[in-house]
């Protein structure tokens, strides 16, 4: 008897846990956007086509476009470039341990880009090519603001862990 009655409580606490999970996810799911949290970087990364689109000219190490690209407010540069097969490493896969997306800004657009951290800074100083407008691109978050940039891929990427290898995105 007793067996049966404690079958019955843990029943009943799963089915609460159940519907408390069904309820954060209807709470969270506003018009078929999911804002997924990185907490490595406690950024937010959107999947909606409703958002503004920004566009975004590649170019490679000698100044030639390789491809113009668009994607929405809110998506991290190295986001993009995998999303759009831009030879862009990304190697530690945003967590700031590395400087293998190190990407080139015109000075206009530079300005209009908050700060590097500290953090990036020091990933910067072991990036390959680095110049007075050179960033990660996975700390640069599409805005309107940058609506039109030209991003310049440097002519080689410092991989530690494995030269020469570049791992696929997820």
């Amino acid at each position: 008897m007793q067996a049966k009655g404690l079958l019955k409580i843990r029943l009943n606490l799963i089915n609460q846990r159940s519907l408390k999970i069904k309820q954060f996810i209807n709470l969270n799911n506003f018009n078929n956007n999911y804002i997924i949290n990185n907490y490595n970087n406690n950024k937010q990364f959107y999947s909606s086509s409703t958002q503004k689109q920004i566009t975004i000219n590649w170019l490679n190490a000698k100044g030639e476009s390789i491809k113009t690209v668009s994607g929405p407010v809110g998506m991290s540069i190295l986001e993009l470039a995998h999303k759009n097969e831009i030879d862009l490493e990304g190697a530690c896969e945003s967590s700031l341990a590395c400087s293998t997306c190190h990407v080139i800004l015109d000075e206009e657009f530079y300005d209009k880009v908050p700060e590097p951290t500290d953090q990036e800074n020091d990933m910067l100083d072991l990036a390959f090519g680095l110049t007075q407008t050179s960033r990660l691109g996975c700390q640069l978050i599409l805005s309107e603001e940058l609506d039109g940039m030209n991003l310049r891929l440097p002519a080689a990427t410092r991989n530690f862990a494995v030269d020469g290898y570049k791992p696929k995105p997820h």
